[in-house]
């Protein structure tokens, strides 16, 4: 597709390029995933601010290409590139780019991110396929515009084709028709996923540790026979924050942990922490990784419009009252757990603040961080199988504690 420089923005609304390829496919054996050539691609600006991204692929695959407002954001999505080998500094740096993200963001979705600090729109997007190598070139230009232009071009688009639905799970059992005998059901999400590594220390990424910590921590509590777990990602795909907890309603969970590993930048931390929902963070420290994580949906191109009044309208005051208190207990009940079993523990080991996917009101909801990457003793920690079988263990023990007390405490607050 060609456009001039003073292109309509509103035919960018949606997308601007949806490639599907289709008598391409024909004339050239798929092989395995397209992969990204580092060497051969590259980001560039002229003298204008115009900026040009260059991908050299393997070969051609299906692509489309559509911008986010509230940050500026360029998406391209793909079906499918293998990202093995290939890194963002491979492509450089200009200016009005800030940052950029890629990986895989469902299962047969790849995505890649460009995070402006500049309103730079799309004025020209194209992929070339050499027909007797089967190699492709994506070129995208993005031109600069004022904000108000800019701001017209943009929106998540929608397009069946590849707009597939959110991956469902079994509906569950509503919680009041349950048997007493029944297993309390368990949301267990891994941090992060997919195009969201999470922090990063020496190759080892937060997201893979999550969802092998997480798959420990599922087959610990099955065997004791008093669990039905739950993953919010079983493989190392993205899910939203909004999904992380609707999945806990939809299978309407007794309750919810996120597991983490965070990495700080400054200051030093250590040892595991248990964070509940508040309006107002705890300590600085604790305000600054509730926003890194919900920073996570907008650096994989979520469209967050209207996000934060979606998640409102599950917030019930009259479920708050009631979960309220199962969760601070919940919480107490886990470091009092851990603490035994795997210490020690953070030196503030209970924390509040606004991580978004403790907002299910009705659902006792807590955010563990394991441990910290940037801590030389967490980072061994973590990577050791015995001491996240002990931490898995303690676990088990502090919710099977809980289980005990919130009968009660439900009983109480009821009355």
């Amino acid at each position: 597709m060609k456009t001039g420089p003073k292109v309509a923005m509103s035919r960018l609304v949606a997308v601007v390029v949806s490639f599907w390829l289709a008598g391409m496919a024909a004339a050239q054996d798929f092989s395995g995933l397209a992969r990204v050539d580092g060497k051969a691609s590259q980001l560039t600006q002229e003298r204008r601010g115009t900026v040009t991204l260059d991908l050299a692929l393997s070969q051609g695959v299906p692509w489309r290409v559509f911008q986010l407002d509230t940050p500026k954001r360029l998406v391209l999505d793909f079906r499918e590139i293998d990202w093995t080998g290939f890194s963002a500094q491979d492509l450089g740096s200009v200016e009005g780019v800030q940052e950029i993200r890629f990986g895989q963001f469902r299962p047969g979705w790849s995505r890649m991110i460009l995070l402006l600090d500049a309103p730079l729109a799309v004025a020209r997007a194209g992929m070339v396929v050499n027909e007797e190598t089967g190699t492709a070139g994506l070129n995208i230009e993005l031109r600069p515009v004022d904000a108000e232009t800019y701001a017209e071009g943009t929106g998540a688009p929608n397009d069946p084709r590849w707009d597939l639905p959110e991956p469902t799970v079994p509906a569950g059992q509503g919680r009041e028709d349950r048997p007493a005998w029944a297993p309390v059901v368990i949301v267990l999400d891994p941090g992060h996923g997919g195009i969201d590594p999470g922090a990063q220390r020496g190759g080892v990424l937060e997201k893979d540790l999550m969802l092998q910590f997480a798959r420990e921590i599922r087959d610990t509590l099955r065997r004791s026979g008093n669990f039905e777990v739950i993953l919010t990602r079983d493989d190392d795909v993205f899910v939203s924050l909004e999904r992380r907890v609707s999945i806990a309603h939809e299978v309407q969970a007794d309750l919810f942990i996120s597991l983490h590993a965070d990495a700080l930048q400054q200051g030093h931390a250590s040892g595991a922490t248990v964070y509940v929902l508040a309006d107002e963070a705890s300590d600085k420290a604790s305000a600054i990784l509730a926003q890194r994580h919900d920073r996570a949906d907008i650096l994989a191109g979520i469209d967050l419009t209207g996000a934060e009044d979606e998640v409102a309208d599950v917030l019930l005051d009259l479920a708050r009252l009631e979960t309220q208190p199962r969760t601070q207990l919940l919480a107490t009940s886990l470091v009092e757990a851990l603490d035994e079993a795997a210490g020690p523990l953070n030196r503030k080991p209970l924390r509040e603040a606004g991580f978004s996917v403790l907002k299910a009101a009705d659902v006792p909801s807590v955010l563990i961080e394991v441990g910290f990457l940037s801590s030389d003793r967490d980072f061994a920690l973590l990577q050791d199988p015995n001491w996240r079988a002990a931490v898995a263990g303690g676990l088990r023990d502090g919710l099977q504690l809980w289980i005990g007390e919130d009968k009660v405490l439900r009983d109480l607050v009821r009355q």
